[in-house]
């Protein structure tokens, strides 16, 4: 359970502060987006063409044309979102909540339910309109505003809560992932396919081997990213593919590199602390003492441990909150009031606050009455309807799902993009504030003391 605790305190330092800077992204983006003197700039800042060239062979380029600045973040940067959304998979599967099929149950249960009933929803109110292909948009559960909203709640939070919360909204990333990889890729080039798989598959031997070099999983990780854009697989899935190459045995254990740390300080006289406790050059035999340990404590951390602690920052606050502000603009000239209540934004809405909810909470309460799972610790039936309210905050992937469902470039589907993005906030809005009421009226007053 120790491990579990661990990857909570992990995710929720990794989140939480993550959720704000999202919000003040997603807010920048309307602003600027509905400013009159600022609506063109911004518009024209995603066309300008992205290039990382070496002669004329251009990285950043689907099929010989450039990517523009959207494209970049889109499927580039998010790729890296998606590589590090893979390393917490792993993670998960190893010594998270995921690593025991009896606690993972619930959750994975859950997240089901949270994707198939706002889906089925979705598709009731969509049938047969122009935005019917959008019906996977209200399944995701946003990890970083979720989380956010749990944190403003502090320490009223029971611990099993969060486990689950955070279990469901990873397995709901997984559930993402695939419907990417299977119904967002077209005309398919087998070539470049075989080729991504070979490439994995040396990624994989190495991992295999236990190749610690970060190089050896960047270099090959971005021809893989490459191969796949141009293979018509949507390049994101490239992302976590490769992260789940990394591998999660370090070269030392930690046994090991205690030991080696004590023999090397023990090279340090207590005598001597007097001439080393002012700024002194070290001797050649005193700097190898040092770089021993320095080395051994590079070896001791996993690849896949020092990789999802090292992208976490690069993407929790800057790759995240730029798409945000890339694609979370909506532009208020073109629409009506009762947009919002109609149309894609009306079942995007009603997918996130009655589907993530009923879908959550049904599947939870059959799997728990069924005697497949416990209760999570801390947890009572009006505890978890409030979370399964909080699952339906979506944005992040729900975003991203949109952009790939009606982001063609024809005019009439980026009206509908517009208002699908409409739907994703305001639907995400209300189950956040929903959420946090329901909690705060559910949970204990005083904070709860747990090991």
């Amino acid at each position: 359970m120790s491990n579990v605790f661990y990857s909570m305190k992990q995710v929720m330092r990794h989140f939480a502060n993550a959720g704000n800077l999202l919000i003040v992204a997603t807010v920048l983006a309307l602003l600027v987006v509905n400013l009159p003197f600022l609506h063109d700039f911004y518009e024209s800042l995603w066309t300008h063409e992205m290039a990382l060239q070496i002669g004329s062979f251009n990285l950043f380029s689907h099929h010989g044309e450039p990517m523009s600045v959207m494209a970049f973040i889109n499927d580039a940067l998010m790729a890296l979102f998606f590589f590090q959304v893979g390393l917490e998979i792993k993670r998960e599967v190893l010594v998270g909540e995921l690593s025991s099929f009896r606690q993972a149950l619930l959750p994975i249960i859950a997240a089901c339910g949270g994707m198939i009933v706002p889906v089925c929803l979705f598709f009731a109110l969509g049938h047969g309109t122009d935005y019917a292909d959008g019906c996977a948009i209200p399944m995701a559960t946003d990890i970083a505003f979720s989380l956010g909203v749990l944190t403003m709640l502090g320490k009223r939070v029971p611990i099993g809560l969060k486990v689950f919360l955070t279990t469901l909204a990873v397995v709901d990333d997984i559930g993402g992932i695939l419907v990417i990889a299977i119904f967002y890729s077209s005309h398919i080039d087998y070539a470049m396919l075989i080729g991504a798989a070979v490439v994995l598959l040396v990624l994989a031997l190495g991992g295999k081997a236990g190749i610690q070099t970060k190089l050896f999983y960047f270099i090959l990780g971005a021809a893989v990213w490459f191969m796949f854009l141009q293979a018509g697989i949507h390049p994101t899935i490239a992302g976590v593919l490769v992260a789940f190459t990394v591998p999660a045995k370090p070269v030392y254990a930690p046994m090991r590199f205690i030991k080696m740390i004590r023999e090397n300080i023990a090279h340090f006289a207590s005598e001597d602390d007097a001439k080393l406790n002012s700024r002194t050059i070290l001797n050649h035999q005193q700097i190898d003492w040092l770089k021993q340990i320095e080395s051994a404590s590079d070896k001791v951390i996993s690849p896949l441990q020092d990789l999802e602690d090292q992208f976490a920052p690069l993407v929790n606050y800057i790759i995240v909150p730029l798409f945000a502000f890339a694609n979370a603009g909506i532009f208020f000239g073109d629409m009506h009031p009762a947009d919002v209540v109609s149309g894609v934004s009306l079942a995007i809405i009603v997918g996130l606050v009655a589907g993530k909810f009923l879908g959550i909470f049904t599947f939870s309460w059959a799997c728990i009455k069924l005697g497949w799972a416990p209760m999570p610790s801390g947890g009572n039936w009006k505890r978890m309807a409030s979370v399964a309210v909080v699952g339906g905050i979506g944005f992040t992937v729900s975003l991203f799902i949109a952009n790939l469902s009606f982001g063609t470039g024809d005019p009439y589907m980026s009206l509908v993009l517009n208002e699908a993005k409409l739907g994703i906030l305001v639907g995400s809005l209300l189950a956040g504030i929903l959420g946090y009421l329901c909690l705060n009226a559910t949970l204990p007053k005083e904070p709860i003391e747990e090991e």
